[in-house]
């Protein structure tokens, strides 16, 4: 019967890491491996992707046994940049209760994820981050991962004038330029945020011209110093047709950026819909199955499992120097 299959052993193939040192192993266990790797707190799409070694480089970063483990060290440093993010948000729903603050709660992590995003890019050798991001948290990116001085950030809500160039733009819009040394990694870093119009993702364009010129002027053909960052949100990640077309820049000799990581904040519902009037396709990351991008959906509620993402992102870039997509699955508290 069903149990005595369980215990039967198997030869494991090429083309799975879960053994680790191990090439055969009960069926019992090889479910439970796979289980864990694929039904967990990470959903990946890859298997669409034309290259088997992409393929097979990306099972063996999910599959290969303890690849999921921190130490207390990296632990405390995800707790630390949470508590900064929540921190932050409590902060400003406290002094500025009735502004439109657009705020990140439910989605804090991105915060952490932002931050080692970085830490694992400045290690592979990137020196400088060009970034474009919507309104969702983006003073929480600015105060939290370029640390922005908060002061600067803070004189906009307080109607304090500040000096600046009399643009009056709305807060959530402005960018930063700040370069900083990143303690994790004891390398400068580099961080640019693209100031935002209201109009969803049309910095995604931008931000691409802006990483390509620097790349162009600092003789960095393969985009091994300068790399980009795009944050969506979920609805305009499929929403809006600027964002294929820039997907489709993303390959193209002339235009490449050799790989840009996106990251969706994906609360679930944009502006106020549901997924089943919005859009026609079952994920808002679909689009980004036209250029073979990997896309790993993983739960917020998992500090480690988006860290891991992160990390596999970061190296993902570094090797193949193709655009990948991490969609953070999270909530909206408040509005």
């Amino acid at each position: 019967g069903k149990e005595e299959d369980m215990e039967r052993t198997f030869k494991l193939p090429s083309t799975t890491f879960i053994g680790g040192k191990d090439k055969v192993l009960t069926l019992r266990e090889i479910l439970r491996r796979l289980e864990n790797v694929y039904c967990r707190h990470i959903g990946v799409e890859f298997m669409f992707i034309n290259s088997l070694e992409q393929c097979n480089w990306i099972r063996q970063k999910l599959e290969a046994p303890g690849v999921m483990e921190f130490d207390a060290t990296q632990k405390r440093l995800i707790l630390a940049r949470l508590t900064r993010a929540t921190g932050f948000e409590a902060f400003l729903a406290r002094k500025w209760s009735s502004e439109k603050r657009f705020g990140l709660e439910g989605a804090e992590i991105l915060i952490p994820a932002m931050k080692q995003l970085i830490d694992k890019s400045t290690e592979l050798g990137v020196e400088s981050i060009v970034m474009g991001m919507p309104h969702r948290g983006r003073l929480n990116v600015l105060a939290n991962v370029c640390r922005k001085p908060l002061e600067q950030i803070f004189t906009q809500f307080a109607a304090l004038e500040a000096a600046d160039d009399g643009s009056g733009d709305v807060k959530y819009h402005l960018g930063t330029y700040i370069e900083r040394l990143n303690r994790v990694t004891n390398k400068n870093i580099r961080l640019a945020v693209v100031a935002n119009p209201s109009h969803l993702e049309a910095a995604d364009p931008v931000v691409q011209g802006k990483t390509r010129a620097e790349q162009f002027y600092r003789g960095d053909g393969e985009g091994k110093k300068v790399m980009s960052i795009l944050l969506h949100g979920d609805a305009a990640f499929c929403g809006q047709g600027v964002v294929f077309e820039t997907f489709h820049l993303s390959d193209l000799p002339d235009y490449t950026t050799h790989g840009t990581i996106h990251i969706i904040v994906n609360n679930q519902i944009g502006f106020t819909t549901d997924p089943r009037h919005s859009r026609s396709s079952p994920y808002c990351t679909d689009v980004a199955r036209v250029v073979n991008a990997p896309i790993f959906h993983v739960n917020s509620d998992d500090p480690e499992a988006v860290m891991h993402i992160c990390n596999i992102a970061a190296e993902w870039r570094n090797t193949f120097h193709k655009d990948v997509v991490i969609d953070i699955v999270c909530y909206r508290r408040n509005g």
